[in-house]
């Protein structure tokens, strides 16, 4: 398996803050609105590519195209007196010490680790923590490689942001390839690592190996998996990268030594499978042996129409890829501009369900990720005279409570799960204190 060969190697390019206000202004923004902007891009990270911008965004539909919208911080994707306070101060050329300030203010108000990352799901070996990993299901741990806590472009909705805005004391980060193993090697009920950033395919595969090749020789571990967008941002990682074909190969031996390979490629919008460079990188990876399994959260102006999810569905199931998971957008940054309420959320995943075959139909949706785990949202009935949710635990840190449908009283606003109330008559929702 060798790289694409062409007339021209295309090069990584990263957009970043200095790059801004001309591309809002491409965009359309008026001074008023790209100062605004700029101000949301002190709270939260921006950060984009060449390809991104030049193959993947209509601008003629910009700033209202659903690309720009994932990638661009929006005028009006924080609270109004914060974005107003930072803009300010960026008018007046505060100092840089002062704008930090004024943004960790802000960062520290938006929920920065939900789902109780920190207290619920740090693991322990020896008494002591371990930085850089998670451990919330008995079967499943999360690795955060420090190297590659960065990404080829930003999500503007992405739960992940406090890896990526410089604040050391939100990060989680491990260098330490020896603790993963022995914390596996310890631990016989995990059966799965996920290697999770930021995005692993910014490092080099040498780097990514040193990480992967120790789990091999686990004896219970049956599945990788790694978190990416990389397929979408910068299809070239594994088409002309200079180091390409070492990354496919690394992959290749992963799956020869009998474990599954699963890339978790995350595509939020049928557009960014538009490309020739995209199709062949997904034909790519599946020629190692891997699988790669798809999945997103429900943004609103991103992908908040059935037909977008049918369609990106249909062509995921096309190039050989397995639709996943339909997310919840979680209680996290800019959660009150992105979300779609549950109820809406579950009639937009029913809608585009009901367009796909049954190859598609291995997606499951919407889901709220929360602290007591992978809630489903399964419909809306009526108990007892009283309109309800039909929920239940896909995952749960408590294993007793998955698969077991519940309810909760039907809220047309309720748009996470801490949002609902169990029905009248009932305790306490299961799982939620």
């Amino acid at each position: 398996m060798t790289a694409e060969n062409g007339d021209r190697r295309p090069v990584f390019r990263a957009l970043t803050l200095p790059h801004l206000d001309a591309l809002l202004s491409r965009a359309g923004l008026d001074r008023h609105d790209r100062l605004r902007a700029r101000a949301v891009a002190e709270v939260l990270p921006f950060r984009t590519n060449s390809y991104v911008v030049d193959e993947l965004i209509d601008w003629d539909r910009a700033p209202d195209d659903p690309i720009y919208r994932l990638v661009f911080p929006q005028p009006d994707m924080l609270p109004k007196a914060d974005v107003d306070r930072i803009a300010a101060l960026l008018a007046q050329g505060a100092p840089p010490a002062r704008l930090l300030e004024e943004a960790r203010e802000v960062r520290m108000r938006l929920n920065p680790h939900p789902g109780g990352q920190r207290v619920f799901n740090t693991p322990l070996m020896d008494g002591l923590p371990i930085e850089g990993m998670q451990h919330k299901y008995p079967e499943t741990v999360l690795f955060f490689p420090r190297q590659g806590q960065t990404c080829h472009a930003y999500c503007t909705y992405c739960f992940r942001w406090p890896q990526f805005v410089g604040e050391p004391d939100l990060r989680m980060a491990s260098g330490d390839a020896t603790a993963l193993r022995e914390y596996v090697l310890a631990h016989p009920e995990v059966t799965s690592v996920l290697i999770t950033g930021g995005d692993p395919l910014i490092m080099s595969s040498t780097v990514l190996a040193r990480y992967v090749e120790p789990l091999l020789d686990v004896p219970h571990l049956e599945s990788v998996r790694i978190g990416t967008k990389a397929l979408s941002y910068w299809p070239h990682r594994v088409l002309t990268d200079p180091d390409s074909d070492d990354l496919l190969r690394l992959f290749e031996r992963v799956v020869r030594s009998g474990r599954n390979l699963a890339l978790m490629g995350h595509y939020s919008h049928p557009r960014e499978l538009g490309t020739g460079a995209a199709e062949r990188a997904l034909r790519r990876v599946r020629e190692t042996g891997a699988v790669v399994r798809c999945q997103a959260p429900l943004i609103r102006g991103v992908n908040d129409r059935a037909e977008d999810w049918a369609d990106l569905w249909r062509k995921l199931v096309a190039l050989g890829a397995v639709p996943y998971y339909m997310f919840v957008e979680r209680d996290t940054g800019p959660q009150d501009y992105f979300a779609v309420p549950l109820a809406r959320a579950y009639e937009i995943f029913r809608e585009a369900y009901a367009q796909v075959s049954g190859l598609a139909r291995t997606v499951r949706g919407p889901i709220m990720s929360a602290t007591p785990g992978k809630v489903q949202v399964d419909g809306v009935t009526e108990v007892n005279g009283q309109r309800a949710f039909v929920l239940h635990y896909v995952q749960a840190r408590d294993p007793e409570l998955v698969g077991r449908p519940f309810f909760a009283a039907y809220d047309p606003d309720a748009r996470w799960l801490t949002d609902l109330k169990p029905l009248a008559g009932d305790g306490a929702l299961p799982g939620v204190d």
